[in-house]
């Protein structure tokens, strides 16, 4: 019964949180939109390395997926090399991220100075913001890796594991959600 109070209250505190950062990057978008009507508003194509970003970020999900499948069969070494593929594959995500931001900034779109723009720099916080919440899910999976190779996990005992791909899926659920809006409202 204690395990089961402690599963319920971990599991509520990630969704309030989740459901916060959703609130949050919602205002982010809804203040973009609004934006647009501005005057100085300058229109601009997503940088090519979000592209390549977007699909290391749908691999990394899709490994952290298979790395639960097989840990639920008892398979610590695949569940070990899948998650260190996830964590490669996100760091990928993290390097083309600013491989993007390289390339925004050689087409002369700035987030502050006086060559800067709106657009762009809402652009920038943006993305930097989810960045942040990609860094605290990097941080996660080294600790859910080191745990796994420490067999802290197993078929019965995988709280840390399960909560840990929740947010993984999550944070990379609102990069789509992200790339999608940059993608049709510019």
């Amino acid at each position: 019964m204690k395990q089961n109070t402690k599963e319920r209250s971990f599991k509520q505190m990630l969704w309030i949180s989740m459901i916060s950062m959703t609130m949050m990057f919602a205002g982010l978008t809804s203040a973009y939109v609004v934006s647009r009507s501005r005057e100085d508003w300058v229109s601009f194509e997503l940088p090519s390395a979000f592209y390549i970003s977007t699909l290391f970020i749908l691999a990394s999900s899709l490994a952290f997926y298979l790395s639960k499948r097989s840990l639920m069969k008892g398979d610590q070494g695949r569940t070990t090399s899948l998650l260190t593929l996830t964590l490669l594959l996100g760091l990928g995500f993290v390097f083309y991220q600013f491989t993007g931001f390289s390339q925004l900034i050689e087409a002369g779109l700035y987030t502050t100075g006086p060559q800067s723009n709106v657009a762009s720099s809402f652009l920038y916080v943006i993305t930097a913001t989810h960045l942040l919440h990609i860094f605290a899910g990097i941080i996660v999976l080294v600790r859910v890796l080191y745990r796994n190779m420490t067999g802290r996990y197993s078929v019965a005992s995988h709280l840390g594991f399960s909560l840990s791909a929740i947010f993984w899926h999550f944070v990379d659920a609102l990069w789509i959600y992200l790339f999608i809006f940059f993608s049709f409202i510019r």
